[in-house]
């Protein structure tokens, strides 16, 4: 089994009203590749708790696999010990979310990269609290290299209460990532912020819920609308969306074309709690070809 798309942070347990749930961009991210058709792998730091069980993968840096009947079947999980996992609290009242940190684990470093997986030609650093350093941008020279920064654009308080921050370590990130991928929420809707965020990007691109998403690109700037959806649970779109665009990205090198792809697969995933409602990928070529 050839892993061809790494997804990098914590892998998160999520405290919901019926328990606990697994999250984490790298768990939204590896259903969506995985859905998507691709064969995803995930490094991440976490307790099992219940959510993951020991077993060896021959011949695969996975010591992990997924509990029967989770959406992570199939995919390859490399998890680095740690007492706890982090765990958010994710509260969502008239379309703002608040969010609040109850356990943090500790931060990734690139010498626990299997060497095996130091080859993936696509890798998206899905950081949530710090975890992942700038020097992962440096670990994969030949590969399509992905950030989704909302873990760079985040502090916390005493109580675990998330506020914005500025991204302090852009600049390291921003001269090797080939895409930036985060939402108009992460900057606290600041356009002068983001304009100074794309003016040093190669690719950005910034999602903004039902208003769909906005491409920068060689000093340009395109809106994609979304697709009309119905949301039941908005948690992990904007990974799903992220995942979704690295793929089509990777697919055609036409970031328009992946950004309207990404936008009809991350509107799909809100149809539903959790991960459930997150799309297989003959559907969404079905829709596409239809209004197409």
């Amino acid at each position: 089994m050839t892993v061809d798309f790494l997804i990098i942070g914590h892998m998160t347990h999520d405290r919901t009203p019926d328990g606990f749930r697994l999250g984490g961009t790298v768990s939204y991210a590896a259903v969506t590749a995985r859905r998507l058709g691709r064969q995803p792998a995930i490094l991440t730091r976490a307790a099992l708790n219940g959510l993951l069980t020991t077993a060896a993968e021959p011949d695969s840096p996975a010591n992990v696999v997924a509990l029967p009947g989770s959406p992570l079947a199939g995919v390859s999980i490399h998890v680095l010990p740690s007492p706890v996992s982090t765990t958010f609290v994710n509260i969502y009242r008239d379309g703002q979310r608040t969010q609040v940190i109850e356990a943090l684990a500790e931060p990734i470093s690139p010498g626990n990269l299997p060497p095996a997986w130091a080859q993936v030609p696509v890798v998206l650093l899905g950081p949530l609290v710090r975890e992942v350093p700038p020097a992962w941008v440096n670990a994969f020279p030949a590969s399509l290299v992905g950030v989704t920064p909302q873990g760079w654009m985040r502090q916390w308080d005493a109580t675990g209460r998330v506020r914005p921050a500025r991204w302090e370590n852009a600049a390291e990130f921003l001269r090797r990532a080939d895409v930036v991928i985060l939402s108009r929420e992460d900057v606290g809707s600041d356009e002068t912020y983001l304009a100074a965020l794309a003016a040093q990007a190669r690719l950005m691109v910034v999602t903004d819920g039902w208003r769909g998403a906005t491409l920068y690109h060689d000093g340009e700037h395109y809106h994609v609308p979304p697709r009309p959806t119905r949301e039941v649970d908005p948690t992990g779109a904007g990974d799903v969306f992220a995942a979704a665009f690295m793929i089509r990205l990777a697919e055609t090198r036409d970031p328009v074309v992946a950004t309207r792809f990404a936008n009809v697969v991350a509107s799909m995933s809100v149809e539903a709690p959790g991960m459930d409602a997150i799309p297989y990928r003959e559907q969404v070529d079905e829709w596409l070809e239809r209004v197409a």
